[in-house]
């Protein structure tokens, strides 16, 4: 992680901006503003899912689920996961 000033940024935007594209995490530090972390704007091609798959995932699940094969995780658990990983 490489955390940067606004001023550092004014002067190297295009280095910094390709940095965070290529995958670095890059933090911007203002005093007054506080911190802002660098993130490149995926195109919709490839945020494009695959609905029919995860559904058809989703369902498999469920089938071994009923089967006894698999323990599903309870609404609590996946609550806790998305919290967690969203931090």
């Amino acid at each position: 992680m490489i955390v940067i000033s606004t001023r550092d940024f004014r002067a190297n935007q295009t280095k910094f901006l390709n940095m965070a594209r290529n995958g670095e995490d890059i933090i911007l530090k203002s005093r007054n503003a506080g911190s802002f972390r660098l993130t490149p704007v995926k195109e919709k091609a490839e945020e494009k899912r695959d609905l029919t798959e995860e559904l058809v995932a989703a369902l498999r699940q469920v089938r071994d689920h009923l089967d006894g094969k698999i323990e599903l995780k309870t609404a609590e658990s996946l609550i806790d996961e998305i919290r967690n990983n969203s931090l």
